[in-house]
């Protein structure tokens, strides 16, 4: 386990954020970042096929790959509330 100084930022699945810890198993599995998530402050740890390094204009990095989505949040989660059905299909 690796505390990052400083933190490096990163985008995840639920938006960019600040990885602080790198946490490594070993040769077998993933390493794992442990990241706050600046939106919401939430921390939360991705593996590493999970998050990409945030856009960096003096590295050359414009417009990087997005992370995989987060399936416990889609798309209908973020529209609101379900809406009533209204009687006469209107």
């Amino acid at each position: 386990m690796l505390q990052l100084d400083p933190p490096i930022p990163l985008t995840t699945p639920k938006g960019e954020g600040f990885a602080h810890i790198l946490i490594d198993y070993g040769p077998e599995t993933d390493p794992y970042w442990t990241v706050f998530i600046t939106r919401t402050g939430e921390v939360w740890t991705y593996s590493n096929p999970e998050v990409r390094a945030t856009r960096n204009i003096t590295l050359g990095r414009t417009q990087p790959d997005s992370p995989p989505q987060d399936p416990r949040s889609t798309p209908a989660d973020r529209s609101g509330p379900p809406k009533a059905a209204v009687p006469g299909g209107q």
